[in-house]
C-alpha cells in the first residue's frame, strides 16, 4: 500500500528519468534556438550599432521562452525513453514480479515530474515574464537600442474617465515615472457629443502630477489645432488603472495578473480571456505531471510480443494529443466561448482520466 517502492528503486528511477528529460531539453532548445537565431539575425544586424553583443542579448531573452515552451515536450520524450528502456531490459517485469504495482512503478517518475512542474512555474514567474517583456519591447522598435529600464507592461490602452475617453499606445514605467506614449484625450459632453480632442507625444506622471508633452488641441468646429510644448492634465483615473488595462499575461507574474483582473472587473471591463490565461499559468506547468501517466502505456506488456514500438507510438500520440487539446481549449477560453476555468483545466482533467483508465484497464 506504499506509494513509492524502496528508497533505492525510487532514487534509481527518478535519476534515470531526470537525466533523460534534461538531455532532451538541452538538445531541443539548442536546435530551436539556433534555427530561431538564424531567422532573426538579419533583422538584428541590419540595425546600425548592433553586432555580436546584440545577438547574444537576443539569445539571452529568447532562451527562457524556449525552455518554458518545450519543457513539457522534453518530459514526455524523457518519459517514453525511460519506460521503454526499462521495459526492453525486462526491469519492469522484475518489479511487477516482486509485487510492485503499476502505480508504484510510475510513482518515482510522477514525483520527479511534480518537482519539474514546480520548478517550471517558478522559472516562468521569475525569469520568463521579464525576458518576454524586454524582448517584446525590443521587437517593437525593430531591435533598435532601447533603455533597459523601459519595460512596457502592454499596449493599446483605453480608459474611461466619466464621459472622457483616454487612449495611449502602451504604458511604460521608467525611472520612477509612468509614461503613456501617443496619448489621445477625447472629451465629451452628455449625449456623447465630442467637444475637444487633445493629442500629445506622451503623457508623463511624475511627483504626483500628469504633464502632457508635444500637445495639439483640436476644437469641435474644424478650427486649426493649437499647439503647446507642455500642458498640465488633471484626471480622476488612478495610475494603477493604466497598468491594469495594459497588462499582457505573457509579461506579468501570476499575482500581478490576478490584481489586474480584479481592477478591470471593478471597472466593468471583460476579463474572461485574462482569467483563462491566469488559470493556465498553473495548468501549463502541471502538464509535466501528466506525461508519465500518458506515456505509461509503453512501460508494460511483454517485450517479446513485438508491440513495444506500437506502445511507444500510442504514448507519444496521447502526449501530443494533450498539447493540441490544451492549446485549443485555451484559445476557446480567450475568445470567451468556454468558461475560463474549464478552458485551462479541461484538457488536464480529461487526459488524467484517460491515462488512469488505460493504466487500470491494462495493468491494475
Amino acid at each position: 500500500m506504499r506509494l513509492f517502492p524502496s528508497l533505492t528503486l525510487t532514487r534509481y528511477l527518478g535519476q534515470m528519468f531526470i537525466v533523460r528529460v534534461l538531455a532532451f531539453m538541452i538538445g531541443l532548445v539548442m536546435i530551436l534556438q539556433t534555427l530561431d537565431l538564424l531567422s532573426e539575425s538579419d533583422k538584428i544586424l541590419s540595425v546600425q550599432g548592433n553586432g555580436y553583443p546584440a545577438l547574444l542579448h537576443y539569445v539571452s531573452l529568447r532562451l527562457p521562452q524556449l525552455i518554458s515552451q518545450f519543457l513539457p515536450f522534453s518530459v514526455l520524450l524523457g518519459t517514453l525513453v525511460t519506460l521503454a528502456t526499462l521495459n526492453q531490459n525486462s526491469e519492469v517485469v522484475v518489479m511487477r514480479a516482486s509485487g510492485i504495482s503499476a502505480h508504484q512503478v510510475l510513482a518515482p517518475l510522477l514525483g520527479a515530474a511534480a518537482l519539474i512542474g514546480i520548478a517550471h512555474f517558478t522559472f516562468n514567474e521569475t525569469v520568463v515574464v521579464r525576458s518576454t517583456a524586454e524582448l517584446q519591447a525590443w521587437e517593437r522598435v525593430d531591435y533598435a537600442p532601447r533603455s533597459e529600464e523601459e519595460l512596457p507592461e502592454g499596449q493599446d490602452i483605453w480608459v474611461a474617465d466619466g464621459a472622457t475617453i483616454i487612449h495611449a499606445r502602451e504604458a511604460i514605467q521608467s525611472k520612477g515615472q509612468l509614461i503613456l506614449p501617443d496619448f489621445e484625450l477625447y472629451e465629451r459632453q452628455e449625449g456623447n457629443r465630442l467637444t475637444q480632442i487633445t493629442t500629445a507625444e506622451r503623457a508623463v506622471y511624475s511627483d504626483g502630477a500628469w504633464t502632457l508633452h508635444g500637445v495639439r488641441v483640436y476644437g469641435p468646429n474644424g478650427a486649426p489645432a493649437t499647439t503647446q510644448p507642455t500642458m498640465a492634465w488633471n484626471t480622476n483615473v488612478q495610475t494603477d488603472r493604466f497598468m491594469a488595462v495594459s497588462v499582457d499575461p505573457a509579461t506579468v507574474s501570476y499575482s500581478r495578473l490576478r490584481q489586474a483582473i480584479r481592477d478591470l472587473a471593478e471597472s466593468g471591463r471583460p476579463v474572461e480571456s485574462l482569467e483563462a490565461s491566469l488559470y493556465h499559468k498553473i495548468s501549463g506547468p502541471f502538464s509535466s505531471v501528466l506525461m508519465p501517466l500518458l506515456a505509461a502505456v509503453c512501460a508494460f506488456g511483454v517485450v517479446r510480443s513485438g508491440k513495444l514500438f506500437v506502445r511507444i507510438v500510442i504514448g507519444m500520440a496521447l502526449g501530443f494529443s494533450y498539447f493540441v487539446a490544451d492549446n485549443f481549449m485555451l484559445a476557446m477560453g480567450q475568445f470567451g466561448t468556454v468558461p475560463p476555468f474549464l478552458a485551462a483545466w479541461a484538457a488536464p482533467l480529461l487526459f488524467f482520466c484517460i491515462g488512469e483508465s488505460v493504466l487500470f484497464r491494462t495493468e491494475e
